[in-house]
């Protein structure tokens, strides 16, 4: 079968390798579509994804398709049911694990990070991570689970109450998910932050009360203008120093920040503690999606979450490397096909 082996920073190399084996616990699932995430895209630049890498490996960990094969003790899925993964393994055993925060978890190991993933045809799973899908719901809108269930995680910390002002800095796929999900939790306008045209304009077509160019505009200036005076709830969905300082300046009084974007490891901003005394505000980071994935599943089949208008780009697994490296800040998510 061809997998993607990701060997070291640049370099992921199209190869032929055996179809996995599957123990008694595990599914074999030929894969149908898998998204590159942001993460992904860190680790192939030399960062650092959701836990620790070691080279070679198939990446990819938002994906979908269908069971072909299943362990002898697996119950929960049967062959040609249609499932979408979700990629991280908790050990069940720590502190964080035992005290209801198994984001946190101490040995946390993630498929696509630590175990072949999803950028190959057949791909071996434990069968406690993977979620039954409609049979309504295509592949490619399926892979689109663990980004979606990670933005639920985000929008669950952030407390969003009905009423409340929510700007987003950011319109990739990370934060037009969450824009919609703001909307579905009762904010009463939703603003996107974001330099690139075509983002913004998808952002009123899902349905943005109000998008800014913060290149061209200076964003406080622009709620101003528009009887904005500051943000309940700002999420900050790029991981950027420049956006994560931003944050800082427009949030309300008693406002809260949720820092979703994934920012270098050695990034750093300059943050007063009398504002945030002052202001007093609340700063939470989002980790990845604890039992949010099922949630997630039900939200795609509602079709009250749009993310096929999110997938800008699909590419054959063949031209991986164009997939990682081709006109990046033009998309908005792209989907390996099989």
């Amino acid at each position: 079968m061809k997998a993607a082996i990701f060997n070291k920073p640049g370099d992921i190399k199209v190869s032929d390798i055996p179809v996995p084996d599957i123990s008694e616990e595990e599914v074999l699932i030929k894969v149908k579509a898998c998204g590159i995430c942001g993460t992904d895209l860190h680790i192939y630049r030399g960062g650092v994804g959701s836990a620790p890498i070691k080279p070679p490996i198939v990446l990819g960990h938002e994906f979908s398709g269908e069971v072909v094969k299943v362990g002898d003790k697996v119950d929960n899925v049967k062959v040609g049911d249609k499932v979408a993964v979700d990629p991280n393994i908790y050990c069940g055993k720590c502190e964080f694990c035992r005290t209801g925060k198994k984001e946190l978890c101490e040995n946390l190991r993630a498929i696509g990070i630590n175990y072949n993933g999803g950028f190959e045809e057949y791909c071996a799973v434990p069968a406690q991570q993977v979620y039954k899908l409609p049979d309504s719901l295509d592949f490619i809108s399926g892979a689109m689970m663990e980004p979606l269930a990670c933005c639920i995680h985000g929008v669950d910390l952030s407390k969003i109450k009905s009423g409340d002002t929510v700007l987003v800095l950011g319109g990739g796929a990370i934060g037009l998910i969450i824009m919609q999900l703001a909307r579905l939790s009762g904010a009463s306008k939703v603003i996107v932050s974001e330099p690139i045209e075509s983002r913004r304009a998808l952002a009123l077509k899902l349905g943005a009360d109000l998008v800014a160019n913060p290149v061209e505009n200076d964003l406080k200036e622009v709620l101003e203008m528009n009887d904005i005076h500051g943000a309940d709830v700002v999420f900050e969905c790029v991981g950027s120093r420049v956006t994560a300082s931003q944050a800082f300046d427009v949030v309300k009084r008693g406002g809260h920040i949720v820092l979703f974007g994934v920012a270098g490891v050695d990034d750093e901003i300059v943050l007063r503690p009398f504002d945030v005394y002052q202001k007093q505000l609340t700063i939470s980071g989002s980790f990845i999606n604890p039992d949010t994935n099922y949630r997630a599943v039900k939200l795609l089949e509602s079709g009250r979450v749009n993310v096929k208008d999110l997938i800008t780009h699909k590419y054959r697994i063949d031209d991986i490397n164009d997939a990682f490296t081709e006109n990046i800040s033009e998309r908005i998510k792209t989907m390996i096909v099989f």
